[in-house]
């Protein structure tokens, strides 16, 4: 069984983590799925993503049952995080909005997985947590990179290092997700988000979520000029076009 499930409809590609008896755990056939699933959304005619989860967990990182199995622990595990990291990226990386509808628990890479997602909808009940002290492992799949850009240096480092668990709303105040709403209400919520993205300007925020996204690896002059060019490329496009036209004609 496909352990990321994708569909694509109505302009949206849909990623659904589909694991829940493993509570969505990444063992290395997983990661390869996702990485497929990625490829498949990035399909010209996919104007918006979603991201959610089967069952009652959203993600609990990697699979600790698969890496004990191994033969070579190190080098399956250097495998699963290297695949894994690198579909998360390539889904970080695409020009198109992305949203993720998060419930259960968020743990270990599962953080990693959710900040892939520009707009992160959180059911109310959620919990989340580094959780790689209790197993004596470190950070994988870009959780040290992203998570202090979502909360900061020093909150950072508390949640990795004495092994917090957040509420859903702590993690709001703390910048880790968008929004809370009622556990019942998350897809809802998720599929309204990526229909407005869809039917608004796709492109033009797609843009804007790679202009962002790439904006902390680069020179202020250097984000200045990619901004300039892409806002010139898009001028002429039909999606700036028809709404620039429909604003002075107000």
């Amino acid at each position: 069984m496909t352990a990321v499930t994708h569909d694509i409809s109505g302009g949206i590609g849909r990623l659904v983590l589909s694991r829940p008896e493993q509570s969505n755990s990444f063992d290395l056939p997983a990661a390869q799925d996702l990485v497929r699933a990625v490829e498949a959304v990035s399909a010209d005619d996919v104007r918006a993503i979603t991201l959610t989860a089967a069952g009652k967990r959203f993600c609990a990182g990697g699979d600790v049952t698969s890496f004990v199995a191994a033969d070579d622990q190190a080098a399956y595990l250097l495998e699963l995080a290297t695949v894994l990291e690198g579909g998360l990226r390539a889904l970080a990386e695409l020009a198109k909005p992305v949203v993720a509808g998060v419930r259960g628990a968020v743990a270990g890479a599962g953080l990693g997985v959710m900040l892939s997602a520009d707009v992160i909808v959180a059911g109310r009940g959620t919990k989340f947590v580094m959780a790689y002290p209790g197993i004596g492992l470190t950070p994988d799949c870009g959780v040290s990179y992203l998570v202090p850009r979502a909360i900061g240096q020093q909150r950072a480092l508390e949640f990795a290092l004495t092994d917090r668990v957040l509420t859903a709303d702590e993690a709001h105040d703390w910048g880790l997700v968008t929004m809370v709403v009622d556990d019942d209400a998350v897809e809802a919520k998720v599929d309204e988000i990526a229909t407005t993205w869809a039917t608004s300007a796709p492109a033009a925020l797609g843009q804007a979520r790679r202009l962002i996204r790439s904006a902390w690896d680069v020179p202020a002059a250097a984000a200045g000029a990619e901004e300039s060019a892409t806002i010139s490329a898009a001028v002429t496009g039909h999606e700036a076009q028809r709404l620039v036209n429909a604003f002075v004609s107000r």
